[in-house]
């Protein structure tokens, strides 16, 4: 295989892994392509809560055509046993492909690295880098938990071109047209969980689910964030019991590191099973995140409009100069979804 044909079966394998993103907790998001002179005779998604893996599903699509073939995985195959499944590197192993390339190491401290050396035993040539960037984006979720002990946060911002996410009196539906929010929705699909505080619920009353045909069922867990506590503030209509919200507490005005406390308070009261956070507001709730340094990356919609003397999109994030503001973010995609603009971007760290 060329170069140029590695970088083509891992990219399809990193395709793959984004059908699980934000539905593998605890385990990584892995897709899995098995190629045969050219020819692709099995492919696999780790599947929702984390079990069957890629390499076990890809494995037993290609049966016996695994022997003498190509593997490319988008993280190093898990080398520790489980009472779910036996390790991916023995089943690697005894099935005899030429090569296994992958993306990445895997972190866990139970494989990193040992996966491998288990391959390189049986026999298996490995490969170690192509689509490495790739990868760590679309397991972002599962490296930044195992790198920073948390969920990797995105923040959603739909503004104005001059910043503004509602008029003054509040109402901000719609800022941004109907593609842009159906790629919301999207986005909404590939996370375990999503927040908003409590004043945008008020305003809004966000259902925050998934409402794209055939998708509905990839729903997030949803979260708000109250600023009393225990409970909601008595001016807003809190959410029926079972209703499939859960509640965190925490008064903004405590400290600079709010939104680390925040996800605590998520962990604790809601016990976030997921390595993935959208958070969709508000202003206040955009800034305590941002504050405390802890978004990954921001998507920001923008609408040709102008509003004005609006609500701004976010709050005071207590920077200090503009020196401190720059280097920090770095734009990864920009695309068109008519007549709003989009833009991703992800914390440079």
């Amino acid at each position: 295989m060329s170069a140029a044909d590695n970088a083509r079966f891992m990219a399809v394998a990193i395709t793959l892994s984004e059908r699980g993103r934000g539905r593998t907790y605890p385990n990584p998001n892995v897709g899995c392509l098995i190629v045969r002179d050219g020819r692709i005779v099995g492919r696999g998604w780790t599947q929702p809560g984390g079990r069957p893996h890629a390499e076990a599903i890809a494995l037993e699509q290609a049966g016996a055509a695994a022997a003498g073939a190509d593997v490319y995985v988008s993280l190093e195959p898990c080398a520790h046993e489980s009472a779910r499944g036996p390790a991916c590197a023995d089943l690697l192993g005894a099935a005899r492909p030429r090569r296994v390339i992958a993306a990445i190491e895997d972190p866990d401290p139970r494989t990193a690295g040992a996966g491998f050396a288990r391959l390189r035993a049986a026999g298996v040539e490995v490969t170690v880098g192509p689509g490495a960037e790739a990868a760590r984006r679309a397991m972002a979720g599962f490296l930044t938990r195992r790198a920073r002990g948390r969920p990797h946060v995105t923040l959603k911002l739909a503004t104005s071109l001059d910043g503004r996410i509602a008029l003054p009196d509040g109402t901000s539906r719609w800022i941004t047209g109907e593609t842009a929010r159906a790629h919301a929705h999207l986005e909404r699909a590939h996370v375990g969980a999503i927040l908003v505080g409590h004043g945008t619920y008020r305003a809004d009353q966000p259902r925050l689910d998934v409402r794209l045909p055939g998708l509905a069922e990839r729903s997030p867990d949803r979260h708000i964030l109250s600023t009393k506590d225990p409970f909601m503030p008595s001016e807003v209509e809190a959410p029926a019991a079972g209703d499939g919200y859960d509640r965190a507490s925490l008064d903004f005005a405590r400290d600079e590191r709010s939104a680390w406390r925040v996800l605590r308070a998520i962990e604790d009261v809601a016990h976030l099973a997921s390595d993935t956070l959208l958070v969709e507001g508000g202003a206040e709730t955009a800034a305590a995140f941002l504050a405390a340094d802890l978004v990954d990356r921001l998507l920001l919609y923008r609408a040709p409009i102008l509003i004005g003397a609006g609500r701004a999109a976010i709050g005071d994030i207590g920077l200090g100069d503009l020196a401190t503001a720059h280097g920090r973010w770095r734009l990864i995609d920009a695309r068109t979804l008519p007549p709003d603009r989009l833009e991703i971007y992800e914390r440079l760290r």
